[in-house]
């Protein structure tokens, strides 16, 4: 057998890579030496230069540069991908506008899947650690045909390192502001000739951003965060591979963020805790004994428990007895705990050298795709009668097929097909019983014209869907209750090339998504009878939207110890004939978190044979919060920074997050809640990451 070797502080000494592409030092003479990304998530593996799709790929160097701990601190260097906070972590991401943006009672149906060596964690992705992590894959447009229902929007698809050929290990050791502390290790190696072993374990801790003044405490929005990762590869014999991934997360988060005074200061007397403890793992076997076809399956489970809750009223008995409060103050918590377990099963055939059609001009892959998911939900809100409880599950059936025939020696077509029967069936504890049932077709048609060895010109037309469901609410109507699948067209031109003697790249991509039966959140406004309002706020098909752009993946390897490079995202999004159930016509507007523009800028540059500094700066443009009111976020650019010294087995990085210290939301509401100005109506914000710093020390041997 074969382990592919990772000495990883060799790799990130001698590499200037940009966030998706890489263009290293040669370490042999002076002239700069190509280094090919290689995509994962695919039916097959690619190069990122000539596959022909939009996608970008944040490798191992790339996260070491800025330190992320999570996905969500390195999301925003790709073109049109943000995300919702409304939690400790991240747990819900938008890409090209669209995706969810928070979850309480209902039951939704992402649109962006988040996968990590093929397990599903689609909406549980808060624990994306980026420990260990080789790439992160971010496919923009509907991926129907791979992925299915949850890739409406895009997949995130996260890469763990492999197991090496030689024992190898690491540990790291992080230390910053904010009593934040990590502690790492890695063992790696062959356990026998035909089994190799990779084991990654890390523990790290914050104090968190928010100072709570009433308990007077600083760690009320704490991390407190376990990851464990295992990857094993069998040979079993010269045609038989078996991949398994084995995981631990243990998240015990503290949730106490929004003020009333839309500071970093809280004013609650019960802070709330986002939590998540999962276990997990994937079983895929690759059979390639035959000339025909390699026989693939792939097996996945993850069981999580998770809890969600806060403070509802921001605030404390004092604070009433300290201010005027006309209309007096109230007191509650809301706490939401759900069990949810993912089961999938696949079945793939992928053609060999000798399995392909029409003349072997055609490559193909077909095969059967399953996967349950149930949820267990226990709400416990203090003005509930009683705790509520749900159970949500869903089976979905698929069967895939795509075709990929050579045309001529420059020109490629690539068409693929899903068809996934989706089931339903609700139930909770005010006596509601539901179930339903779609059948959903997806799929794509690609032209690649290959011009060069460095040049590659695309033409995609994709169909994208996402299932219905159902609203829970009991004062909706019958009629409210139900909403359909929602469908999306995806038009897409795209260059990728290289120039300047393969120093520089540039990846391009023109986009236009017509979106059908969008699902939304609307409201509608009820009269009680004693003349209070109710707001019911419920799930929707609006009429139609229009989601339309540019993005942009750039690098220039100026010289040796100089790199440039550059992501820029343009992003136009309408509503088209929607009226919300409240008689409000919102035709012409833009989509929530859909900002107008993103862009990561950086620079890469060694001084001498042992410094690497890094400086980048984020960008994003202003946003609305919501479809059911008109607060905006702020216009932010983030500017971070890292310097690193490499020895032969040991590397030390100063890192800096956000060094202008700017205040900048990632999640907004707008109603009345604080006593002091009689419940008047207002914005209310959560806050991303203040200036962050630290110092990272690696070991390797």
């Amino acid at each position: 057998m074969s382990f592919k070797s990772s000495m990883v502080f060799n790799a990130v000494a001698i590499a200037l890579l940009s966030s998706n592409y890489s263009l290293a030092q040669s370490t042999e003479n002076d002239d700069i030496e190509t280094i090919t990304i290689t995509v994962t998530g695919d039916y097959r593996d690619q190069n990122v230069q000539t596959m022909a799709s939009s996608l970008s790929v944040i490798d191992e160097s790339d996260i070491a540069i800025r330190n992320a701990q999570n996905l969500e601190e390195i999301v925003l260097a790709t073109p049109n991908v943000n995300f919702s906070s409304g939690s400790n972590r991240a747990r819900y991401y938008q890409i090209r506008g669209i995706g969810e943006r928070s979850q309480f009672q209902e039951p939704i149906n992402p649109s962006v899947g988040i996968i990590i060596d093929e397990v599903d964690f689609t909406g549980i992705g808060s624990v994306s650690s980026m420990f260990d992590i080789a790439q992160v894959e971010v496919f923009r447009g509907p991926q129907g045909t791979k992925f299915g229902a949850n890739a409406l929007a895009g997949v995130i698809n996260m890469v763990s390192k492999q197991p090496t050929e030689e024992f190898e290990g690491q540990v790291r050791a992080m230390a910053g502001n904010y009593d934040s502390w990590s502690l790492g290790a890695v063992f790696s190696g062959p356990a026998t000739d035909k089994l190799g072993y990779r084991i990654a374990v890390e523990q790290y801790e914050s104090d968190g951003f928010v100072d709570n003044t009433f308990l007077d405490v600083d760690d009320t929005n704490n991390r407190d965060e376990l990851t464990a990762r295992s990857k094993f590869v069998y040979q079993a014999s010269t045609d038989l591979s078996i991949d398994v991934a084995l995981f631990y997360f243990d998240f015990d988060n503290g949730y106490d963020t929004f003020s009333l005074d839309n500071t970093r200061e809280t004013l609650s007397d019960q802070p709330g805790f986002d939590t998540q403890e999962t276990y997990a793992g994937s079983v895929k076997a690759t059979y390639s004994g035959s000339n025909t076809a390699d026989v693939i399956t792939i097996f996945s489970h993850a069981d999580s428990d998770m809890g969600y809750g806060y403070d509802e009223d921001w605030s404390n008995p004092t604070l009433c007895q300290q201010n005027e409060c006309i209309y007096g103050d109230y007191s509650s918590t809301d706490h939401y705990f759900r069990d949810k377990t993912t089961s999938t099963a696949e079945l793939r055939f992928v053609s060999g050298t000798e399995g392909g059609i029409f003349a072997n001009s055609t490559q193909w892959v077909t095969g059967l795709y399953t996967r349950f998911d149930e949820h267990d939900l226990l709400r416990q809100y203090t003005y509930a009668a009683s705790d509520f409880d749900s159970n949500y599950e869903t089976t979905t059936y698929a069967a895939f097929l795509q075709l990929d025939s050579k045309l001529s020696d420059k020109l490629t077509l690539t068409s693929g097909i899903r068809v996934e029967q989706w089931e339903l069936d609700y139930s909770d504890s005010e006596q509601l019983s539901y179930d339903d049932d779609d059948t959903m077709v997806g799929g794509k048609l690609v032209l690649g014209y290959q011009a060069s060895s460095e040049t590659l010109y695309y033409a995609s037309v994709n169909r994208g869907f996402k299932a219905g469901g159902i609203n829970t609410d009991g004062t909706l109507s019958e009629q409210q209750r139900r909403f359909d699948p929602e469908y999306l067209w995806n038009y897409e031109l795209g260059l990728k090339t290289n120039f300047l003697d393969n120093s520089a790249y540039l990846r391009a991509a023109v986009f236009y998504m017509d979106r059908d039966d969008m699902q939304v959140k609307t409201y509608e406004e009820l009269k009680r009878p004693d003349g209070t309002s109710e707001f019911l706020i419920y799930l929707d098909n609006a009429a139609s939207g229009v989601n339309q752009g540019v993005e942009l993946d750039a690098g220039w390897q100026v010289t040796q110890a100089l790199e440039l490079y550059a992501a820029i995202g343009y992003l136009d999004t309408e509503y088209k004939d929607f009226i919300n159930g409240n008689g409000e016509d919102f035709s012409g507007r833009e989509q929530a978190h859909a900002p107008n523009y993103q862009f990561n800028l950086g620079v890469n540059y060694f001084i001498g044979d042992d410094w690497l500094a890094n400086i980048n700066v984020d960008g994003k443009d202003e946003f609305f919060f919501s479809d059911s009111h008109d607060d905006k976020s702020d216009a932010v650019e983030l500017v971070n920074a890292s310097l690193t010294y490499f020895a032969s087995n040991w590397s030390v990085k100063l890192w800096g997050r956000n060094l202008t210290d700017e205040d900048y939301q990632t999640r907004g509401f707008y109603f009345g809640n604080d006593p002091r100005d009689g419940y008047t109506a207002k914005g209310y914000y959560q806050y991303g990451a203040p200036k962050e710093y630290g110092v990272t020390f690696d070991y390797s041997f």
